[in-house]
């Protein structure tokens, strides 16, 4: 059998602006995750699993350490025609940025012209998961249909959070639904409803046909889910890939279908929290679909003076010395000095933790310095003074190269 030629084109142009103050300086997927990836890794480690290995990358919003991140990591056999490749705004349709998904695909429609594919695979680039994008692929190709919708199976009561799709039993897409109030539930589980996962497969041909009918459409917003979606489900070329269905070597019961959309402060520290526990929610340390990425080259963390870490992920580099590190994750090169405490805290590389000070609810981007007796995150009205950002969930975020010191 052939295999069809598929050409993968991620949106990575979001400018994240609920995820203030850490996508102040960087774009959303460049927002580090997990100690040691950035977000922009969880999709592509996907896709490249998923032997899907042509992929463009389209970025957009301060791409600088997103674009260097992908030319440092995200290097393939050239031999074998893979790549992966950042892909700037190049206005090739005259002097303007993208106007939305769409239309950032519709400016690069290039792409699809001279790679010439059968299938195009469209995901964003700013969610935690696992999936097999292959069975996802043949879902699309034996159907016959045009257009494929990830869906994830979320509780009816808290479905109008999303965009939803109201399928049949048989998968196919009746309607797509923008955050709707009274959400439609399954055939086969009245109380659950289906969530657009932003991720989507496409027969090419018809995709460049609605493309290019959104384009000339004044009044569209120029929105992958918002317009070219509802076109393919108005003509019943529509269906959804069940999540659930989907299965990932090493997935165990626990982290199975596990999906994170991390668009805010609180779910961004939620998902960090996510990776800690003894049996956690979505384990970093499967080896049957590994996460990929770039690892700096420094020693093994190390813990001196008694310093200590429980229920936490260390990386390399770190140097724990006489402090105490609970709940927490810690990217590397951190140093945590004597009687210091870390508790539910999100660290970014190259940060200072002094002696006696406290860390709670809180997470700290890259280079910052906590001074000795500093409390970040103890007192969240102090926290406001200093001109920290305080979530509406109560985690403290210290942006990037603050020193914190003793007022």
């Amino acid at each position: 059998m052939v295999r069809p030629n598929v050409l993968s084109i991620v949106l990575a142009g979001g400018e994240g602006k609920r995820l203030m103050p850490l996508t102040g300086d960087r774009a959303k997927p460049a927002v580090p995750f997990g100690g040691t990836y950035r977000l922009i890794d969880f999709v592509l480690s996907n896709l490249v699993n998923s032997d899907m290995r042509q992929i463009a990358v389209l970025t957009q919003y301060k791409s600088h350490s997103l674009d260097k991140h992908i030319s440092l990591t995200w290097r393939m056999s050239t031999m074998l025609g893979n790549y992966v490749t950042p892909v700037p705004a190049q206005q090739r349709l005259g002097p303007r940025w993208y106007q939305g998904s769409a239309d950032a695909i519709y400016q690069s429609m290039n792409l699809i012209r001279d790679e010439d594919p059968d299938y195009v695979v469209v995901f964003g680039a700013d969610n935690i998961y696992r999936m097999d994008v292959e069975q996802m692929l043949n879902q699309h190709i034996e159907s016959g249909l045009e257009c494929t919708v990830a869906g994830i199976r979320v509780p009816r009561k808290d479905a109008s959070a999303f965009g939803i799709i109201d399928a049949s039993a048989d998968y196919k897409i009746n309607d797509f639904l923008e955050k709707p109030a009274d959400p439609p539930g399954l055939a086969d589980s009245p109380d659950e409803s289906f969530a657009s996962m932003g991720n989507y497969i496409f027969t090419r041909s018809a995709l460049v046909e609605a493309l290019e009918a959104d384009a000339a459409d004044a009044t569209a917003r120029h929105d992958m889910g918002g317009d070219i979606i509802p076109r393919f489900v108005a003509k019943g070329q529509a269906q959804v890939h069940d999540f659930t269905t989907n299965n990932v070597p090493g997935a165990t019961e626990k982290d199975k279908n596990y999906w994170r959309d991390v668009g805010t402060i609180d779910a961004y520290h939620e998902a960090h929290m996510d990776l800690v526990s003894v049996v956690p929610n979505f384990s970093l340390y499967n080896q049957g679909w590994p996460i990929w990425t770039y690892q700096p080259q420094r020693p093994g963390a190390k813990f001196v003076l008694r310093g200590t870490a429980e229920d936490s992920i260390v990386s390399s580099g770190c140097i724990i010395s006489g402090g105490d590190v609970d709940n927490s994750v810690l990217s590397p090169n951190v140093r945590v000095d004597k009687w210091a405490k870390v508790d539910h805290a999100v660290v970014m590389d190259n940060v200072r933790i002094g002696r006696h000070a406290q860390i709670t609810n809180a997470i700290l981007d890259k280079n910052v310095v906590v001074e000795d007796g500093c409390e970040v995150g103890i007192n969240k009205e102090q926290d406001r003074a200093r001109g920290f950002t305080v979530s509406a969930g109560g985690i403290t975020v210290v942006g990037k190269g603050t020193r914190v010191t003793r007022d």
